[in-house]
């Protein structure tokens, strides 16, 4: 009992220092989780038969041109919609006052519609806009990024060297390490790039549909898809209101229908026949790693919170005795197919 007191307040001191240091981890966090995304692609130049320098160089100029676009579509896009959103604000709670009196004709009372007052969909635009703001947080510190990012590119392309060398040495730690950054890199290749295809496509349909700010939207789908399930829904809401308010009730229903068809069939049907069995997280510790991380990091910490997660869930999977963590951090599906396995292993 001593012992988990000990740890358990080490724990809070540990967290403590986290949330205290957060000008200085947010920077680093996003660097390694940049790093984590193009390694993939620095170890695919380097097969190619080029120098690490130049690998480099050009990832880093790539991330350059891809921030700085984002943060002129952000910029320009989010200054917009803010201008744009009293008109928005309006309209909604034109709608919202509708509802409430078309309520009270069924015989509903004030007391029993107070708690429509939790839903007023102006109140929900205003959270979007401020939400969107906040993400300006992920391109700000430009330059303390670009130098971690170049020194954790550094360090990648020398760790295979690194773990080559200890195996010389006999170390046989490197045996739980491989699987580590091997599954690990997976996972971000794979996420990225159904991150990608979402986003992409949520830009184009609603471009197609008219829907003002498509390209914001798509971009929010992209990030927010690292999130599961929970991301996607709340990449869709503003645009969704923003379709009920501009376009009306029917198109209102067209927008949502884009968003589940192409959220089921990116997320629920290629993502797990690219990922396989044993990346998924629970959709409760998704929920309490957004809201620890966002706690301990910030808005930063909500983005990073799923990628945290799911890195320490494959470090668990890895070694036996914290397996069992890894099993309840992971879905029920995955539970059950572990079941499956071990019942027809005995059928054997």
């Amino acid at each position: 009992m001593s012992s988990f007191l000990f740890n358990l307040a080490a724990l809070v001191v540990v967290i403590a220092g986290i949330k205290a240091c957060t000008a200085v981890l947010v920077p680093f966090l996003l660097s390694a989780f940049f790093a984590v995304l193009m390694s993939p692609i620095l170890f695919w130049l380097r097969r190619k038969g080029l120098p690490d320098w130049f690998s480099i160089v050009f990832l880093v100029a790539l991330f350059i041109v891809v921030e700085t676009g984002l943060g002129a579509l952000l910029g320009t896009s989010v200054a917009q919609f803010s201008r744009e959103l009293p008109v928005y604000q309006e309209r909604l709670g034109t709608i919202y006052n509708g509802i409430t009196s078309f309520a009270k004709k069924l015989g509903f009372t004030d007391v029993e519609l107070s708690v429509l007052k939790e839903l007023d969909l102006s109140r929900v635009m205003g959270i979007v806009a401020s939400t969107l703001k906040s993400m300006g947080v992920l391109i700000t510190n430009t330059f303390v990024i670009i130098l971690t990012l170049v020194f954790m590119l550094l360090e990648a392309g020398g760790m295979v060297y690194k773990l080559e060398a200890l195996n010389l040495l006999g170390i046989r730690k490197t045996d739980e390490l491989r699987p580590i950054m091997d599954g690990i890199n997976r996972f971000f290749a794979i996420k990225s790039f159904t991150s990608f295809l979402t986003g992409l496509l949520i830009w184009i349909s609603l471009l197609i549909q008219g829907v003002d700010f498509p390209a914001l939207w798509g971009v929010c789908a992209f990030a927010l898809n690292f999130i599961p399930t929970i991301g996607s829904i709340i990449a869709a809401a503003p645009a969704v209101l923003l379709s009920l308010v501009k376009l009306g009730f029917g198109n209102c229903i067209v927008t949502l229908s884009i968003y589940v068809i192409i959220n089921i069939a990116v997320g629920n049907i290629l993502e797990p026949r690219l990922m396989g069995q044993g990346v998924g997280l629970s959709p409760l510790v998704i929920f309490l790693s957004m809201a620890f991380w966002g706690w301990v990091l910030g808005p930063v910490g909500m983005f990073l919170s799923v990628p945290i997660t799911m890195s320490i869930k494959i470090a668990m999977a890895v070694h036996h005795r914290t397996e069992w963590l890894a099993i309840l951090l992971g879905t029920n599906s995955e539970a059950a197919a572990l079941l499956s396995r071990a019942g027809k292993e005995n059928d054997r």
